[in-house]
């Protein structure tokens, strides 16, 4: 979500966009396909040139998929950052994006000084490669956001066009209870993510909302936004084989512009 939304809100930037050699959906035809795992990659890409930015929304993020398979999980999301970053050149500003998965659920928001409290295989390998990126490379910054709600580079994935897809194709929807999250337009996560690159800030820098909702809140709020015509199945996080958030607000602890909340997708008192 965050590459294709980097890419779709662009405007007049030069911007290179990579996607993985499987990748068969028409809207990313013709961009040159890279294997994250592939070391020899990078190593022939960083060899032509030195951009003088890198964004890396890289990465899997299906969570069943990398509690199923952990080992896999790692080298994708992990081990590809290390391959990276060793042909990742110098002069080269380094923006990694992150999740709130590295958080677990509390009734309290998370900043960036809370330790990070994974809950899933997928949000320890998230921890890990932050890790990696800031001790090898301490002037890059690392970005965190939760939810970004809009259009998806192949129209299936992403929380709208899942339901979109599903209810259009008559398929089972489960929204899944007791988990919030900070959900922002996708748009607006692209503005802030391009803003925060060219501040030259370094660190961990989270994308927050000014009020988390609930996976119920949010399908309704979008099956009536945009007329989907969804009928909802809902489950408790704890029935779920995967291990699911449970509150986790993100919040901040820098005060300027760039840390300002982004409007939610589900204003108050909707």
């Amino acid at each position: 979500m965050p590459g294709w939304s980097l890419y779709r809100g662009r405007g007049e930037r030069t911007l290179l966009p990579f996607c993985n050699p499987h990748a068969d959906s028409p809207a990313c035809e013709g961009w040159p396909r890279l294997s994250l795992e592939d070391r020899s990659a990078y190593e022939a890409l960083f060899a032509q040139a030195a951009p003088p930015l890198v964004i890396h929304c890289g990465g899997v993020c299906d969570v069943e998929r990398c509690e199923a398979s952990p080992a896999w999980a790692r080298r994708v999301n992990v081990e590809s950052v290390g391959h990276f970053l060793d042909f990742l050149p110098r002069t080269t500003r380094l923006v990694y994006v992150s999740s709130d998965h590295v958080f677990g659920g509390r009734e309290e928001p998370y900043d960036e000084d809370a330790p990070p409290e994974p809950l899933s295989v997928y949000g320890k390998t998230r921890v890990e490669a932050e890790a990696l990126v800031l001790s090898r490379r301490p002037d890059a910054l690392v970005i965190r956001y939760a939810l970004g709600i809009g259009p998806s580079v192949d129209g299936r994935t992403g929380h709208l066009n899942w339901l979109q897809y599903r209810s259009r194709k008559g398929l089972p929807i489960t929204i899944v209870e007791g988990e919030y999250r900070s959900a922002v337009w996708a748009s607006d996560l692209a503005e802030r993510v391009f803003a925060l690159a060219d501040s030259g800030l370094s660190g961990i820098r989270h994308v927050t909302a000014d009020r988390a909702v609930s996976r119920v809140e949010l399908a309704r709020s979008l099956n009536e936004r945009y007329s989907i015509g969804a009928h909802f199945h809902f489950a408790k996080r704890e029935d779920r084989p995967a291990p699911h958030l449970g509150r986790v607000a993100l919040a901040t602890r820098f005060q300027c512009s760039l840390a300002a909340p982004l409007a939610s997708v589900c204003p108050s008192g909707h």
